[in-house]
């Protein structure tokens, strides 16, 4: 199974809030055979997020993401450019490249804002 983490889903791991995230899904992100990926999106809106105080979170928070284990999914040109092709129905720039990444590698996007259902991309939150 290929899962792309929300950044919310990301910075309760940071936090080690795992109780944040439904039993099942944490149990298949642990899975040695579930490929769980972080996106550089979600390290670039926690870094700006930390940057204008609009999240808490220790200095250290790269160094216990590199300890986690999950895959890092760069953002590539073809990402970038699957983001014309969505609809509307959501704002958030960080989010509409999540979606684009979960369709172009195909992967579900383990995310608890249900307002990303309305997109054609696979979504899951126990």
């Amino acid at each position: 199974m290929r899962l792309l983490l929300d950044t919310n889903v990301v910075v309760w791991l940071l936090l080690g809030e795992r109780g944040s995230i439904p039993g099942d899904v944490a149990a298949v992100i642990a899975e040695p055979e579930t490929q769980s990926f972080v996106s550089a999106a979600s390290v670039w809106e926690i870094a700006i997020k930390r940057s204008i105080g609009r999240l808490e979170i220790e200095p250290h928070w790269r160094r216990v993401l590199s300890g986690l284990d999950l895959d890092h999914l760069p953002i590539t040109a073809d990402h970038a450019a699957r983001v014309e092709g969505l609809p509307w129905h959501h704002r958030d720039p960080f989010d509409r490249l999540l979606i684009a990444q979960a369709l172009a590698e195909r992967c579900i996007l383990v995310t608890a804002d249900r307002t990303l259902d309305r997109y054609e991309v696979e979504t899951w939150w126990g």
